[in-house]
């Protein structure tokens, strides 16, 4: 399926001459839960009508294509949208007008990541573009601090050097304590 739209966009890029469909960013990166907005761009006649505008915009995932819009002789035709983005996709239609296909999709999740392109055929022309949208997991659990139980072993730890601080403090206290009892019994030893 890959390889036949490949060679459509090949053939139709020689043959079409003065049509053409560009995409506005190759490549766009997201997070699941926001929204973005995938744009293309088509050559238009002022002078043609809207009802030879034909649209097509899929989502191309291994084999499998998923209609994300369509748009048949100027007719926005909501019925062909994949299930999964019912409800998800919002078309701009003074851009539309303008040669500008601007499609908002919202409440982003993980399997919207894949290949998006977009043909566009009218009577002066056929063309097609594609970018890639790749969804990342939102990090919906915070950092947490680690609980008595995770960080029992710094709990021993820091226990132990307040015990060992508390017997050098006994320690100093006995040695100046007996350091001055044995001063008093032997004044010589003051001397020395």
């Amino acid at each position: 399926m890959i390889c036949r739209i490949l060679l459509l966009i090949i053939l139709t890029s020689c043959v079409s001459g003065s049509f053409v469909v560009n995409v506005t960013q190759t490549s766009y990166q997201a997070e699941e839960n926001h929204n973005i907005t995938l744009e293309w761009t088509f050559t238009t006649k002022p002078d043609r009508s809207s009802e030879t505008l034909n649209i097509l915009c899929e989502l191309f995932i291994s084999r499998k294509s998923s209609v994300l819009y369509q748009v048949h002789e100027g007719v926005e035709v909501s019925e062909s949208q994949d299930a999964k983005f019912s409800g998800r996709v919002q078309s701009d239609k003074d851009a539309l007008r303008e040669g500008r296909i601007r499609l908002q999709l919202s409440r982003l999740r993980t399997d919207d990541s894949g290949l998006y392109l977009c043909e566009v055929n009218t009577d002066y022309g056929f063309g097609s573009a594609s970018c890639r949208l790749n969804v990342t997991a939102a990090d919906q659990l915070q950092p947490e601090r680690p609980t008595t139980a995770e960080n029992g072993g710094m709990t021993g730890f820091y226990s132990l050097m307040g015990v060992l601080a508390a017997l050098l403090g006994l320690l100093v206290i006995f040695l100046v304590v007996f350091r001055n009892k044995a001063r008093r019994q032997n004044p010589v030893a003051e001397i020395c």
